[in-house]
């Protein structure tokens, strides 16, 4: 055996595996969206489901990767484990369409220029140059993708051509001879053969692809390849529940306990059927017959189809049997657990998926400080120990949460390569230390109310009414900011600053009049350090939510990530109209509420606009960092934020 076809030989295979890799994850990549979106619509119908798993396995070209994925979606409630059941089995049909493409290896282009077209020997040099223009010359949006896509598929039919001469140059050694004619005469040998080579490689389709490559070199029977086929099927449903158990949570361990239980079924189904006809002596013609790339692919798929005609009913069964295997265990992981959970590793490969997962998480985070913050406000007016207590348990939660995003999002950061879905990562990174901060910020006034009881302690009635009209206005900026990030709206993002603007005016009057009532003795002196507190936290609030609409605006319009100062100043400076109107009116809106608020014994003069506070087009910043986002153009319409689809 000569040394250097052995390095052909690995090096062959070596080109193979990486080009299935790389094909495998531009796919996922470029089409992650349409793959999120329809796994996550599947129906209790396990006809409808396994069509599901036997297209998305034949586009990312891997059935470990469309089970993973299914088993994240279990993981955060989007699929039940019992509609999994039909993706599963057709994934396990689906991971054969990558034999039916090697088999072009077998195309006899003798006598027709055309059919030579569909050679692998034609094809990779065409796919390798296809995909190095498109790379280089970016030609459209996701020309890099599709670019990785073709040279993926050129490498892979590259390493097959390496590996088939290598093969072809060591079949005079003899070695193939005594190697396949163990496996005929041993079964079990071949099985185990088939299931630790798929077990090393972790695919399926890598481990039946080499069988094809192998076959050319004229020395593979029937016999012989058969039960390594049938082993394919166990050693790569390990490697999957072995991923699939990494870090997951019970409904996903079940995922991968079915899949393991119907690959053994189907071993044994196969085997034993395969035995008994042979016995029976139809398949006399085709038991010693040499087989080429062509016959080990439609052996291949012949077993997976006739395996889910006759187990997909019995799935059920599996389920059950899967679920007694798996226990659940003692709930642990806070309030939030199903949401983090959701924070699945085994979306790192579908980006669409994690992407969501991160979306909803931030919801969640965000829905829990915003109730924080309404809790706080009451516990101005009313302390409650309790209510106390809830909001500091409530931002145990979020601290939670947020940590465990932090970490998921550090993680995943490596596995992206599309620029927007690294945009949209760099946006949710941003927002969760902003909604985190609104968390703080509910319970610094809660902390607050609670050393003013403590000290017996009040705000007059005057200063009382006046923080009501900031908690409106702030009320209103958390809407906007909800908006914003929820849906994506940039017109909504353009109404935050001006609210903010405004609250931080209010603050500034606010400021003034309770000096002032200090000086004549309508407020208590003790309470002036709680009042000064409470303004920086109100004044906070609003700079985090201008802290949002910049991370927003700055993903919808990434040529202002460089320049948010200068752009801010633009718009404090009276250079933009449109910011000027909705300062106006959130002022006409707030500014007379100040008076209105006030009990009617004390019937004040009406507040008049001052230097201050007047809704001039130049005006002091109050805000020590952050942007407003401008007002959207006319074709950017609010809708739910699916961009990571």
């Amino acid at each position: 055996m000569d040394f250097f076809n052995v390095i052909s030989l690995l090096g062959g295979l070596a080109m193979f595996l990486y080009g299935m890799r790389l094909m495998g994850d531009s796919l996922k990549e470029n089409s992650s969206g349409t793959l999120k979106k329809a796994m996550s619509k599947v129906t209790n119908n396990p006809i409808k489901a396994f069509i599901l798993g036997v297209l998305v396995t034949a586009l990312i070209q891997s059935s470990t990767a469309t089970i993973v994925i299914t088993a994240g979606l279990v993981a955060a409630g989007i699929l039940t484990l019992h509609q999994s059941l039909g993706i599963i089995v057709g994934a396990n049909v689906g991971t054969t369409i990558t034999g039916q493409i090697i088999r072009l290896l077998d195309i006899d282009s003798s006598g027709s220029s055309f059919l030579r077209v569909f050679q692998p020997s034609t094809l990779a040099p065409i796919a390798l140059i296809i995909g190095v223009v498109l790379i280089m010359t970016s030609l459209f949006k996701n020309s890099r993708s599709i670019g990785n896509i073709a040279i993926g598929f050129g490498i892979l039919f590259s390493g097959l051509l390496n590996m088939t001469g290598a093969v072809n140059a060591l079949n005079q050694s003899g070695v193939f001879d005594n190697l396949f004619a163990r496996l005929g005469d041993n079964p079990f040998l071949g099985y185990v053969t088939g299931a630790g080579v798929a077990f090393t490689l972790q695919s399926s389709s890598a481990t039946v692809g080499i069988l094809q490559a192998f076959s050319q070199s004229g020395m593979l029977a029937f016999k012989s390849i058969y039960s390594v086929i049938v082993g394919v099927y166990l050693g790569d449903c390990v490697t999957t529940a072995i991923v699939i158990s990494i870090g997951s949570g019970a409904e996903a361990r079940r995922v991968g306990i079915v899949n393991i239980l119907y690959n053994l079924s189907k071993s044994i189904l196969v085997l034993l059927v395969v035995t008994v006809v042979h016995k029976l002596g139809l398949l006399d013609k085709l038991w010693d017959k040499t087989v080429n790339s062509g016959i080990i692919a439609n052996t291949n798929t012949v077993f997976n189809l006739a395996s889910a005609v006759a187990l997909l009913p019995l799935m059920g069964l599996y389920e059950k049997l899967g679920i007694k295997i798996v226990r659940d265990k003692p709930v642990k992981g806070g309030k939030y657990k199903e949401v983090t959970d959701g924070l699945n590793p085994a979306f790192f490969s579908t980006p669409a998926l994690a992407l969501q997962s991160c979306y909803k998480t931030l919801l969640a985070i965000f829905a829990s400080a915003r109730t924080n913050i309404e809790k706080s406000f009451n516990l101005l007016n009313r302390y409650d120990p309790a209510v106390h207590k809830e909001i500091l348990k409530e931002e145990d939660e979020i601290d939670r949460m947020t940590d465990v995003l932090s970490k998921y999002m550090v993680s995943f950061l490596g596995h992206l390569q599309m620029e927007n879905h690294v945009a949209i990562l760099n946006q949710y990174y941003k927002v969760a230390s902003e909604f985190e901060r609104l968390g703080d910020h509910a319970v610094n006034i809660a902390r607050i109310a609670e050393s003013m009881q403590k000290n017996n302690t009040s705000f007059s009635a005057k200063a009382v009414s006046e923080l009501t009209v900031v908690e409106s206005a702030l009320g209103q900026i958390l809407d906007e900011t909800e908006l914003t990030f929820k849906k994506r709206d940039v017109d909504a993002a353009a109404r935050i600053e001006p609210l903010v603007q405004v609250s931080g005016d209010l603050l500034t009057v606010l400021k003034r009049n309770h000096l002032k009532r200090m000086s004549t003795g309508e407020c208590n002196a003790y309470a002036d350090t709680s009042f000064s507190d409470l303004l920086l936290e109100f004044h906070r609030i609003g700079d985090v939510c201008s802290n949002v609409g910049i991370a927003t605006l700055v993903r919808v319009k990434p040529e202002l990530a460089d320049h948010e100062h200068l752009y801010f100043e633009h718009l404090h400076s009276g250079g933009d109209e449109g910011f000027d109107a909705a300062y106006k009116r959130a002022y006409q809106r707030y500014f007379p509420l100040l008076n209105r608020q006030t009990p009617a014994e004390e019937k004040p003069a009406e507040e008049k606009p001052t230097e201050d506070t007047a809704p001039d087009a130049a005006r002091t910043d109050n805000r020590s960092d952050g942007l407003r986002p401008p007002a959207a153009s006319a074709e950017e319409k609010p809708a739910e934020d699916t961009s990571a689809e």
